[in-house]
């Protein structure tokens, strides 16, 4: 248990992370993979070597993004990776299919969204595009 004189507050905290291997999630819902090299008073990240992963089910690819600098108020979850864990959980797979995995996945969102509208619509109800977008619940 950390004691009281080694709590920081605020972005300081994440002075401990510096050179640790990071998994960020950014608001628009892509997720970030790279070693922590700088942070500011505003939680603006500096990431090295990073990868940008993308999920559908459990499978996942890689697309090698460098240098990254993430906005402080992107972040909605940053944490250390365990790779052990992640490679017994999830399987690897080409970024050519992960895209492709990707974009089928989207388009079954699509479709379902469609049908949720007509349904609504057919009931004289009428969705706003927010109610509509449940991608991130």
């Amino acid at each position: 248990m950390a004691s009281l004189s080694s709590y920081l507050p605020g972005t300081a905290s994440l002075v401990e992370e510096i050179d640790k291997k990071l998994l960020v999630v950014l608001r628009d819902g892509r997720t970030l993979i790279g070693f922590l090299r700088s942070i500011d008073q505003f939680a603006n990240l500096v990431l090295q070597d990073t990868i940008e992963r993308i999920h559908v089910g459990k499978k996942y690819g890689d697309i090698e993004r460098g240098i990254f600098v993430v906005r402080g108020e992107n972040v909605v979850l940053l944490g250390e990776v365990d790779d052990d864990l992640q490679k017994k959980l999830l399987k690897e797979v080409s970024v050519e299919q992960i895209l492709e995995l990707q974009r089928k996945e989207e388009a079954l969102k699509a479709e379902e969204r469609e049908r949720k509208q007509k349904a609504l619509k057919e009931r004289g109800l009428f969705a706003t595009a927010s109610e509509m977008n449940d991608d991130y619940y």
